[in-house]
């Protein structure tokens, strides 16, 4: 019997064997028919989304308020108020939003194409927001200059639309929108609030040598003079669809095989988030040849911008110094496009140290995922539900941060943590005081590196002058419209999704055979070990392709380095003629250390001016300062604080206040100290010993203190508590007047000069234990 069931155990594993194949192979080939029919959905949408006039990706309505096609200096961008969900109440005391959406290849509204996005975010915490979008034809003679003008018109007027609001409009810059966001607000700095730039590339030479091969371009293909060459073949414009296949180009795992496979090996389910990305980033959009132009030589190649040597025709020196906002740099270690060295390397070229960006009266706080790629950092609903909703909650706390360099550090609020607020939300937010050597440590790069790119950019201008010299005059007559177009509809890129579309025969039959598909749907069990076969054959694909990108990387960075880092090339480009830096470095000048020497002697002789305000911010800050850490907490108690005394305190006279305390205190800590008295002179001893208290409320919100800062709240509240006792001494208790709250003794004059409430004042809090 044992003998004769042998064979029967075998037969029936070949028999179940047999089973799971033919399972198997009537899921992968209905699941092929599915892939198509969506592929052909996807070439019907871009299809329908090419013949629109304004087309976007947004999931909320909304009206155009300006259209730039009217300005003296006419563009393609449109204004648009975004019009909130039902379910949506905005508070007009809150700044507005505006999102900047990228230029950069793709068409406008990922900003808020759905609703954990930006807008979305935004618009919960109550803030009315715009979208500053664009069209897919550039206008005739539109340059990068124009471009700026218009966004600043924009964000001038959400700022006058919103005349209750607390602070100016919160702009928010994607990608290539960043930097052209922090251009027009180092144009027009009194316009902006706070600043966030997601994924925006500032300092175009900076990188990690092995990683990064995209900053090498430039060079590998000999300078931008590729740029005009494909500008003048486009008749004038340039095809954004050429930058997609840029991007697309540097994952090649993810391009050739993984973003198609996920959709096949997950058909059923995976179809709606496909088309959705799938919709915003086929729709490709063009650029004047003079715009395309300035990018490449003034930033890409050139870096520019981050060492302040860009000048409009107005005679304006772009310098992001200028811009008195908070900034927001949010970058992630795992883009691969925009990585942290280049969105964090204009910091350490534009300042000699931190002390340098206090005296200049910027706030720059930077947060850094630890693994999201390029698009998710402002696509991802994970980050849009904690990172931009931490922005977006906290942008008043952000707006009065002393001046000073910060990491923004968001972790999970766990229950029965002190101060903790479930309505808060799910996160706390805390901004750990950093140096420049911090950001040395991210950024990177030697000077020997910076004079390869320097080469770079000297080897550009020449062959961009031969071939203006010597081929432009062949292209351009052989140029047409009409042949421009056709090249476009030729681009691999737009041919993808044409040639799954229903413009193609062949795909008539897709949709009748995939409603039959539908109706008889078979999906092999999860078990089934030819689906984990398929699992590991797409793993192994995957591999190989990566392997193939980062031999590609290596030997792509190895040529730049031997061509760029030959010192024969380096002096005709006339690099090794001395032994200058290959490029500026503002924040060494002596005209700014010359700033800063004016700035501190302004402030020394203000460590005595002041009263109970003054006193209480000045204490607060300087508990908090040992600490080197601001916790919202402190904040939302202040917040509260305001409110139950009724104080409605503009934002803006806080911030200016909490500012020049925070200078004193870093001019002379000591001398501000010992100035406290003076400042509490001649108050009611009840409002005194009620401002203490209130210090201690607040230096106390996240938890208790340790150490120094322990040590200096006690020294604050004695300073406090002897004022309070000389009051009494020189006035009895009896004979004082009902004091006002003693919040609103915090209040300084706003900007027409009248008496404010309470503020709306942040404090650093003890930095977590580690």
């Amino acid at each position: 019997m044992v003998q004769l069931g042998q064979p029967m155990a075998g037969g029936e594993a070949m028999l179940d064997a047999w089973r799971q194949g033919f399972s198997y192979m009537v899921d992968a080939w209905q699941r092929s028919v599915l892939t198509l029919d969506v592929l052909r959905e996807r070439g019907n949408r871009y299809e329908a989304e090419r013949r629109r006039r304004a087309p976007n990706v947004l999931a909320f309505d909304y009206e155009v308020v300006l259209d730039g096609h009217g300005f003296e200096r006419p563009v393609n961008y449109l204004l648009l108020r975004i019009l909130p969900p039902a379910d949506v109440t905005l508070d007009p005391r809150k700044p507005p939003f505006v999102i900047v959406d990228p230029r950069a290849g793709q068409g406008p509204g990922i900003g808020g194409f759905k609703a954990d996005s930006e807008i979305g975010v935004a618009m919960r915490a109550g803030h009315a927001c715009y979208l500053v979008s664009f069209l897919r034809h550039p206008v005739a003679g539109q340059t990068l200059e124009d471009v700026l003008m218009a966004e600043i018109r924009f964000v001038e007027h959400a700022g006058q639309a919103h005349p209750e609001a607390s602070s100016k409009p919160v702009v928010i810059g994607n990608c290539q929108a960043g930097w052209q966001t922090m251009m027009a607000a180092a144009i027009r700095p009194e316009l902006f609030g706070p600043i966030i730039v997601a994924g925006a590339p500032l300092s175009y030479w900076a990188g990690t040598h092995g990683k990064d091969p995209m900053r090498y371009s430039g060079g590998l293909l000999g300078g931008s003079w590729l740029t005009a060459l494909t500008s003048d073949l486009g008749h004038g414009i340039f095809d954004g669809a050429w930058l997609v296949e840029n991007f697309e180009g540097l994952n090649p795992a993810n391009t050739l095989w993984g973003k198609q496979y996920g959709l096949y090996s997950k058909v059923d389910t995976e179809a709606p988030r496909y088309l959705t990305f799938e919709h915003w980033w086929g729709s490709h959009v063009l650029l004047n040849a003079d715009e395309i132009q300035f990018i490449v030589d003034n930033l890409f190649i050139g870096n520019k911008l981050a060492t302040a040597e860009l000048v409009t025709g107005d005679g304006i020196r772009i310098d992001l110094r200028n811009i008195r906002s908070p900034i927001v740099v949010f970058c992630s270690k795992g883009d691969n496009i925009t990585p942290p060295p280049q969105a964090l390397g204009w910091i350490t070229d534009l300042y000699g140290g931190v002390e340098d960006i206090q005296a200049n009266g910027q706030t720059i706080v930077y947060a850094m995922h630890e693994s999201v790629g390029h698009l998710g950092i402002f696509v991802s609903g994970k980050v849009a539900r904690k990172e931009h909703s931490e922005f977006a909650t906290n942008i008043d706390f952000i707006e009065v941060l002393p001046p000073g360099l910060y990491e923004a550090e968001i972790e999970r609020a766990e229950p029965g943590q002190p101060g903790t607020d479930p309505a808060t939300g799910d996160y706390i937010a805390r901004f750990a005081a950093r140096d420049l050597a911090d950001i040395d440590a991210i950024v990177g790069g030697s000077e020997e590196e910076e004079r390869r790119f320097a080469t770079v950019a000297q080897v550009s201008r020449a062959n961009l002058g031969l071939y203006r010299s010597l081929m432009q005059p062949l292209v351009r007559p052989w140029s047409s419209a009409a042949a421009a177009e056709w090249m476009r509809q030729m681009h691999p890129l737009r041919l993808g999704y044409e040639i799954f579309s229903d413009r193609n025969p062949m795909m008539v039959p897709v949709a009748a055979l995939a409603t039959v598909v539908r109706r008889h749907r078979h999906q092999a069990a999860a078990d089934n070990p030819f689906l984990a076969w398929q699992a590991a054959a797409s793993t192994q694909i995957e591999a190989g392709l990566d392997r193939y990108r980062a031999l590609r990387d290596r030997a792509a960075e190895a040529l730049f380095d031997a061509t760029y880092g030959n010192p024969v090339l380096q002096a005709l480009a006339g690099l090794r003629a001395d032994d200058a830096p290959p490029r500026p470095h503002p924040g060494e000048t002596p005209e700014r250390r010359a700033f800063i020497a004016r700035r501190t002697a302004e402030l020394r002789g203000r460590l005595a001016m002041g009263g109970l305000r003054e006193a209480v911010l000045r204490g607060l800050l300087y508990v908090g300062m040992s600490q080197r850490v601001a916790d919202e907490r402190s904040f939302n108690l202040t917040q509260r604080i305001r409110a139950d005394i009724g104080d409605e305190m503009p934002l803006l006279g806080m911030k200016q206040a909490v500012r020049e305390q925070f200078f004193l205190l870093r001019l002379d800590q000591a001398a501000a100290l010992a100035a406290l008295p003076r400042l509490l002179e001649g108050a009611p001893a009840p409002v005194i010993r009620r401002a203490a208290e209130q210090v201690r409320r607040i230096a106390l919100a996240a938890g208790p203190l340790d150490g120094e800062a322990d040590e200096r709240l006690r020294a604050v509240e004695a300073i406090f508590a002897t004022a309070a006792a000389q009051g009494d001494a020189a006035e009895p208790a009896a004979a004082i007047v009902e004091a006002a709250p003693p919040m609103a003794a915090l209040a300084g004059p706003d900007e027409r000069g009248r008496p404010l409430g309470a503020g709306e004042q942040r404090v650093p809090a003890r930095r977590r234990r580690s």
